[in-house]
């Protein structure tokens, strides 16, 4: 299979190093559609930083998190044994690396762990970060798929540890820039909607390519103008379906046919069991998606039952900065239409 090559973020990118090249203030959100670019855009971003940069990335996305103890060990990267041993932050702080969880050695690890309380680790991380600082460069901490976090407790809903620990990080000590990456539209609306994050946060949407980056984009595989036309039609801007096209050989069109057909197939079974099941809540669920019959997208007040249905099942996404609906992808959308025309 062919290299993709990472392409037309610049606006983003102008964003998060804005961003960057300040005081820590804020916790800022990365949002936008399943598959939408957002782990690879903060991939290139690590990679294009100066050296003044000390990130500290922890994705979550295959972790198995059921327990607080789950979640404290995905953020630390224990010191491999192997030469004089690492012993003070200061020692620990030398061997940091871009793209690395929070280094630790055993003894600090035992401290972290001890009475299972968030604050030992927390104190820990402020402690490191500030010795980063010391060794003149900022910390940037960056956690993708927060949301597997969602349900777990210690003394309560660990989200809102956390969320604390990072508001201290930011708008109290100004010490590191915090990063939130999520394609979760329930997530992002519960974080929008609590209180405590009022004034405190920032979001940043990484969508879909528009048309001409679509356009500019193929030009790069030699697509022909018809070819360009299949693409978007089935595809629109969803990166990951683009690369799907690009690496088919042969008959483009027979495969965005393909694609749509599964899809269409996918959300069929997805409604009509839920028919079987619940006819008050399929009513609902179709009225919804019959919005999506002549509209692109669609404006909501708040998230209800059938909408919830939909966002879990990943046809529906939901802005909830800017209180829209739409479909997950073009691809989502030509599938729905699809199945509404079969009513």
């Amino acid at each position: 299979m062919r290299s993709i090559a990472f392409h037309n973020r610049e606006k983003e990118i102008k964003e998060v190093m804005n961003i960057l090249n300040t005081e820590p203030t804020l916790i800022t959100f990365i949002y936008g559609p399943m598959n939408s670019g957002k782990t690879e855009l903060i991939g290139h971003v690590i990679e294009e930083l100066p050296n003044e940069y000390a990130v500290f990335y922890i994705n979550l996305r295959t972790k198995f998190l059921s327990s607080y103890d789950d979640f404290i060990e995905s953020l630390f990267e224990m010191e491999i044994e192997g030469g004089r041993r690492k012993e003070t932050l200061k020692e620990l702080v030398s061997s940091v690396t871009k793209v690395a969880g929070i280094p630790i050695n055993r003894e600090f690890l035992d401290y972290v762990f001890k009475d299972k309380k968030p604050k030992n680790a927390f104190s820990y991380i402020i402690k490191l970060f500030e010795e980063v600082k010391d060794a003149g460069k900022q910390p940037v901490l960056i956690l993708d798929e927060l949301q597997k976090i969602r349900d777990v407790k210690v003394n309560g809903p660990l989200i809102y540890e956390l969320f604390n620990f990072f508001i201290d990080l930011t708008k109290e000590k100004h010490l590191a820039h915090v990063f939130v990456a999520t394609s979760d539209s329930l997530f992002i609306e519960s974080i929008y909607s609590e209180a405590i994050l009022q004034e405190r946060c920032r979001y940043l949407l990484v969508d879909d390519f528009d048309k001409s980056t679509v356009i500019h984009f193929l030009d790069k595989y030699k697509f022909s103008d018809t070819a360009k036309e299949v693409a978007w039609n089935c595809c629109g801007g969803k990166p990951v379906c683009l690369v799907e096209l690009i690496n088919t050989k042969g008959n483009r069109k027979g495969k965005a046919e393909e694609l749509l057909k599964i899809r269409k197939g996918q959300i069929e079974e997805v409604v009509y069991s839920l028919e079987a099941k619940d006819k008050t809540m399929f009513d609902a669920v179709m009225g919804v998606l019959s919005e999506f019959l002549v509209n692109d997208k669609t404006h909501y007040k708040y998230l209800s039952d059938e909408i919830t249905f939909l966002v879990r099942k990943n046809i529906i996404f939901a802005d909830s900065v800017n209180k829209e609906l739409r479909p997950q992808s073009r691809l989502n959308l030509l599938a729905i239409r699809a199945v509404l025309k079969n009513v």
